[in-house]
Parts: C-alpha cells; structure tokens; sequence
C-alpha cells in the first residue's frame, strides 16, 4: 500500500474519531432525543398552564378494601402529556380528606416522570412509596393499580406504566407483584 494511500486512511480514521468526540463527548444529550428515548417530563415552572384544568379520573380504595373506587377531579392542565401525567400523579398522591382512603403510603413523592413514543411511562417515586408500605398482595395491588389505572385511564396515549423508586427499578413493593416490566391498566380491580 502505498504512503498516500495510509495517509488517507488515517487522516479519515481522526477524522472519524474527532467527530465520534463532538458529538457523544463535547455535545452529550443530542443523541436522546431519539424516536425509542423516554420524553421527559417538562421543568415545573412550564409544567402547568395558569388556572387552566381538566377533570382526571383518580382512584381510591373502595370501603370494602379490597378493591379501587374511581373519583372524578379538577387538576392543572400541563402543556405536555409528560407534565399532564406529573400534575395527574401529584393530584393523585396529595393527601385526602375522608371518607376518601389512598392506596398509596403518605408521604410519597413524585420524583420525575418520563413517557417514551411508544407509549410506556416511567414513574420514579421516593422511597416511602415501599418503607411506608402496609403489605399484603391486596394492599400491594391496590397501590400498583392506582398509580397505572391513573395514567392509562386520563391519558389514552399510554399503554403501559414502570414504576421505579429512587430512580432504580424494583423487583416489588412488598414482595407480591413484579414490577420488573411495565405494567398494562387492571379495570378488574375498579369498583
């Protein structure tokens, strides 16, 4: 092979290489917005129009415990469905006044939530979510039910629900439903 010709090529190769750099090293992120990457969700300030609301089916646990009551409620309208499935889950963990019960343990927050084009959500909880958790497979059905029923029932454009806690994927809450895959909505469960 001759000079030129290896001149070439390694002039292509650091070429190949000095691009390889700017775009995953010196401009990380722009590869994330890609068709199969979770769309997160919007920044709080811009998460919510001013005064603007939608009513949002939330669910609750029924008097006999062991099922869900669906309640109809007035939440913020988000620009997004990214920030329209935060104001949903927010409204949906906010303490209720009786005879309402939540399925879901006091004290859990939100974290983030991201929703992918394919219609997957990822819900990142904090971790009282499962140290508050009462147990038992109906309590832990109850809680997993509410926030996945919450989403796929307001927004049609989800299909499934992850939940996560602390931002890692968990095998279960209280040691009864597996959550290592995205969960589909379970009407069976709503009164």
């Amino acid at each position: 092979m001759s000079r030129a010709r290896v001149a070439l090529i390694a002039a292509l190769a650091l070429g190949a290489i000095a691009i390889f750099w700017l775009l995953f090293a010196v401009l990380p992120g722009w590869y994330g917005r890609g068709r199969n990457r979770p769309a997160s969700a919007s920044a709080p300030a811009a998460a919510a129009a001013p005064g603007r609301k939608i009513k949002a089916a939330l669910f609750y646990v029924a008097e006999d415990g062991t099922r869900l009551t669906r309640v109809e409620r007035e939440v913020a309208f988000g620009e997004t469905p990214a920030a329209q499935a935060q104001q949903i889950l927010e409204a949906q963990l906010a303490p209720v006044a009786e005879p309402l019960v939540s399925a879901v343990p006091p004290d859990t927050k939100l974290r983030a939530v991201f929703i992918s084009d394919r219609g997957e959500a990822f819900i990142d909880l904090s971790r009282e979510i499962v140290a508050g958790h009462s147990g038992g497979s109906t309590n832990e059905l109850l809680t997993i039910y509410t926030l996945v029923d919450t989403l796929c029932a307001n927004l049609p454009a989800i299909h499934s629900v992850q939940l996560l806690v602390e931002g890692k994927q968990v095998e279960t809450l209280a040691g009864h439903v597996d959550l290592r895959h995205p969960l589909e909505n379970n009407m069976a469960l709503v009164e």
